[in-house]
């Protein structure tokens, strides 16, 4: 795949999945526009915020003047509905479903031909542990928010999302039940996200549009009953 010159746009760019799509882009010739919240190379700053969106965007079309790709990457809070406040599931909401929207809003006038938008959601947008609200409903959100601008988009850019199961975002090694639970008998690895996301945005994904792709190792599929293939419940 060739990304030379493409200009993209990353948020939650600093760790974990984006900063690993981040550094595979930019090995593959691509100009890369991270937004976090820690301190990058970029631009520093909260995208559940507006005006921190709008400034952002005016760097990024001052600096490049067109943009190929966003992905929307950012993670929102984790809280479940015993500890989570209003203002915090608000905010969860504008991080996780506003700001996508927002930042595809601001950008799409600049959208170069074969521009592709890739949002991050999670396998938690169709099954739950309790106490996850906050961060279940916001990746629900942008599982829905992807195939509306899929249509809406339909001519200016593709628009899909990839909903991630267990990713180990550090360096820590997972064997025994944690690995061997997963039918590929492994917790996933960043790369495996960011593979996904720059194939959705290769020209090999040209007919690809408002769909969602779960990785997360089977997980997803394997029936769960007690007593059955090692499961108990307690």
């Amino acid at each position: 795949m060739d990304f030379k010159d493409k200009v993209v746009v990353i948020t939650g760019g600093s760790q974990g999945i984006g900063k690993k799509t981040a550094e595979m882009f930019k090995e593959l010739g691509a100009h890369v526009c991270l937004i976090d919240l820690l301190e990058n190379e970029y631009f520093q700053g909260d995208i559940g915020d507006k005006d921190t969106l709008i400034q952002f965007a005016h760097k990024v079309i001052t600096d490049y003047g067109h943009v190929d790709y966003i992905i929307n990457n950012a993670k929102p809070l984790f809280k479940g509905i015993d500890e989570c406040s209003y203002e915090e599931f608000e905010y969860a909401l504008r991080v996780g479903v506003t700001a996508p929207f927002m930042l595809v809003k601001l950008l799409k006038p600049y959208f170069n031909e074969g521009a592709s938008i890739v949002n991050i959601s999670s396998s938690r947008d169709a099954m739950s542990q309790a106490q996850s609200e906050s961060y279940t409903a916001a990746k629900g959100g942008i599982h829905a928010l992807t195939h509306a601008l899929a249509i809406s988009l339909a001519g200016i850019a593709r628009v899909n999302s990839i909903s991630p199961g267990w990713i180990e975002t550090t360096d820590k090694k997972y064997d025994g039940p944690d690995a061997l639970q997963h039918p590929v008998k492994r917790v996933g690895r960043c790369e495996d996200i960011a593979e996904m996301i720059l194939f959705l945005c290769s020209e090999k994904a040209g007919f690809i549009t408002g769909e969602n792709i779960k990785i997360d190792g089977g997980m997803s599929k394997l029936m769960i009953y007690h007593d059955e293939d090692g499961w108990k419940y307690q």
